[in-house]
């Protein structure tokens, strides 16, 4: 490489550095979260000491060192007023172009030492770019927006256990077949009908419930299994970048870098729990959580049953008008000690939780009478 040529790669090498110091200095002034902020100190400090290495070897080719004053932080103005973790996404990305360049650098540079300043600061920068995206987490789409959402509501409910399976259960039961009965006995005016069609519906929705249970808690555990398949192999090929993850993830927790190191090594040693830690910490995935997909269905199913046996309850001992008061009346009931031991479950009022879920049975058994009485008709 010519004298000129190499003294330009070694100045847009320094210059690259100084630029990142500069932005990362400038997020971390921005940043709330002292531990994040640190994270972000962290990084410009280690910019700086590339930046440092190339200024060293500008002067030892040119005779003098470049004036940093002339390199400003990469972040455009308009930039400055969006969101903190976009930009963290675009400097992700940056720190990967970054890394590709030093790739290529090192195999056109002669001297030894340039080598090997290349060949740190290029695995440098490959942690850097692991950091930034542990920072920022997922790509701020709308789909990961609602991924994430439903993510928080479905392990929410699991943890309420069986407790919140049957609550659910016996309401999906009891409104499914209240409708039912309520269209049925608009049609017929409360015939034996009516109780045959809610045995049906109720023993219809309790083994649809039932085998939906079993399913999602059986596909819930091959999604684990397939994820710790994902993170093993992951592990196998770039032990370095996982290792750097799960540190972030405690020091983001609050444990101090050299806590979060003393962790991770320890962790280390034990393939099998750093393996489980490292698809806990970054999936939020645990197997301990995974309900008994054998127990999930007799929940679901028997609690669905339970709800849907309510509304035809009176038309085992009459038939007629008496029967669909009676079943209106009991059901409206349950509707409002299902919709009450929500509150078990939630941190809404009981009362309010009762109140809603009896309007909806109401507005419910309203309609398919109205329907039921319309096909009559």
């Amino acid at each position: 490489m010519a004298d000129s040529d190499h003294l330009s790669a070694l100045r847009e090498m320094w210059r690259r550095e100084v630029e990142a110091a500069g932005t990362y200095r400038l997020l971390a002034e921005r940043e709330t979260d002292k531990r994040r902020r640190d994270i972000l100190t962290r990084l410009a400090e280690c910019e700086d000491r590339h930046a440092a290495k190339w200024s060293t070897r500008i002067q030892a080719v040119a005779g003098q060192p470049p004036d940093a004053s002339t390199v400003r932080s990469s972040l455009r103005w308009i930039e400055r007023f969006a969101d903190q973790n976009v930009i963290l996404h675009r400097l992700e990305q940056e720190e990967s172009r970054i890394e590709d360049d030093y790739e290529k650098m090192i195999w056109r540079l002669k001297d030894p030492e340039d080598k090997r300043i290349a060949k740190e600061a290029m695995d440098e920068e490959r942690d850097h770019a692991t950091t930034l995206r542990m920072l920022a987490g997922p790509a701020p789409t709308p789909r990961s927006l609602l991924d994430s959402i439903l993510r928080r509501e479905r392990w929410h409910v699991r943890g309420t256990g069986w407790i919140g399976d049957a609550i659910y259960g016996v309401n999906d039961g009891l409104g499914a077949v209240f409708g039912i009965v309520s269209g049925m006995a608009g049609y017929t005016g409360g015939s034996e009908v009516v109780l045959a069609a809610g045995l049906a519906g109720t023993m219809a929705s309790a083994l649809s419930m039932g085998a939906g249970a079993y399913l999602a808690s059986k596909s819930e555990r091959e999604v684990y299994e397939s994820e710790v398949a994902r993170e093993r192999k992951e592990i196998q090929e770039d032990p370095q970048e996982e290792r750097l993850e799960l540190e972030l993830f405690y020091q983001l927790k609050g444990l101090s870098p050299e806590e979060a190191v003393a962790m991770t090594r320890r962790l280390e040693n034990e393939p099998k729990q750093f393996l489980r830690a490292l698809v806990h910490e970054e999936l939020g995935l645990s197997e301990e959580n995974f309900p008994n997909p054998i127990k999930s269905t007799i929940s679901a199913g028997l609690s669905t049953a339970i709800g849907g046996f309510i509304p035809i309850i009176p038309f085992f001992f009459t038939v007629g008008m008496p029967a669909v008061i009676a079943s209106f009346v009991i059901s409206t009931i349950a509707h409002f000690a299902v919709g009450a031991s929500k509150a078990l479950i939630t941190t809404r009022p009981w009362w309010a939780s009762g109140t809603e879920m009896t309007i909806v049975g109401i507005l419910e058994a309203a309609i398919t009478y109205g329907l039921g009485m319309a096909f009559a008709g």
